[in-house]
């Protein structure tokens, strides 16, 4: 399998057809002996920290970076956190954020573009913003890109930038167009997608030093089952599941809110292979958000998709 391909292997297969529609990144470094062929550590960005970090940032509120007020593209960026084995995710991992608002400012004495969220109980993390700006540095501008700082619960914090593919000031970039080395920023260039909301989307996993729940990732929807498509998307009061199972097998779909937690399970029962919908009767009291469906084969999740409940 192509590491493109790999890296996408829990989101890019499905994920396009969903209401956040989305590929996936996780950065390039040194394969682990005994780790799935491309597993491959995040990077440190050439950069580091520099000089517009502020101390002390607030925590997001509904996922939601301040300053999204202004005028700019919808961006959302989601991924999941996993150990360097790539064979387990990490919940709770503090992941702080900071860059340029859309004109290529930052916000030096307040908080504007700045914020903390953690990952999931299923190591999953999203924020929605609006797309950096670019900014000269020296003479050349900088590409669009973000900082981030991820802490694994008890372990160090990996400071590094995402980049976004397409973008024409990355090839004269001193940190965004490293290509091998420990500085190597090549797979933390994502493709930025339309969803079904005409807001941007990209995905990028984050491979990284810390102690995690095993996920099974070995063998996961390739040869067990995955998720084809939820309709409508963006959805209200009704969700369909296309999904399906490639050998007999206990399967259930679930449904889990942002913060890990599962709202419904839709269906759970021994199948046969075959194509299967599932539907989804929305209960009135249900917020509006993001929530990701997931299916289960044998009690091991091998596939999930996101969703926006409007």
């Amino acid at each position: 399998m192509h590491k493109k391909d790999r890296r996408n292997f829990l989101k890019n297969t499905a994920l396009a057809t969903i209401g956040l529609s989305s590929t996936t990144a996780i950065a390039k470094g040194k394969a682990l002996q005994d780790n799935p062929p491309d597993c491959v550590p995040t990077t440190l960005d050439y950069f580091g920290e520099g000089p517009f970090y502020s101390d002390n940032p607030p925590a997001l509120i509904d996922n939601k970076v301040q300053g999204t007020d202004v005028g700019g593209e919808p961006l959302i960026i989601s991924g999941r956190i996993f150990d360097l084995s790539c064979n387990k995710y990490i919940p709770n991992a503090t992941i702080d954020v900071w860059h340029a608002n859309p004109s290529g400012d930052y916000d030096n004495r307040g908080f504007n573009f700045r914020g903390v969220t953690n990952s999931n109980e299923q190591g999953f993390y999203l924020f929605e913003t609006l797309k950096p700006g670019k900014y000269l540095n020296g003479s050349q501008f900088r590409p669009a890109h973000i900082h981030f700082k991820i802490t694994p619960p008890g372990f160090n914090t990996l400071t590094t930038q995402l980049y976004f593919e397409g973008d024409e000031d990355i090839p004269s970039d001193a940190a965004a167009s490293i290509d091998s080395g420990d500085f190597d920023a090549s797979q933390r260039i994502i493709p930025l997608q339309k969803n079904a909301a005409n807001q941007l989307e990209g995905t990028w996993d984050i491979v990284i030093n810390g102690e995690g729940l095993p996920v099974g990732i070995n063998d996961l929807h390739i040869d067990k089952g995955m998720i084809y498509e939820l309709l409508p998307t963006p959805f209200s009061n009704q969700l369909t599941i296309k999904y399906g199972v490639f050998k007999k097998a206990k399967v259930s779909i679930s449904v889990f809110n942002i913060i890990g937690k599962r709202v419904s399970e839709l269906t759970s029962a021994t199948m046969a292979p075959g194509k299967y919908e599932a539907f989804w009767e929305v209960p009135d009291t249900l917020t509006k958000g993001h929530y990701f469906v997931s299916l289960s084969i044998n009690d091991l999740q091998v596939h999930y998709l996101k969703a926006i409940k409007q």
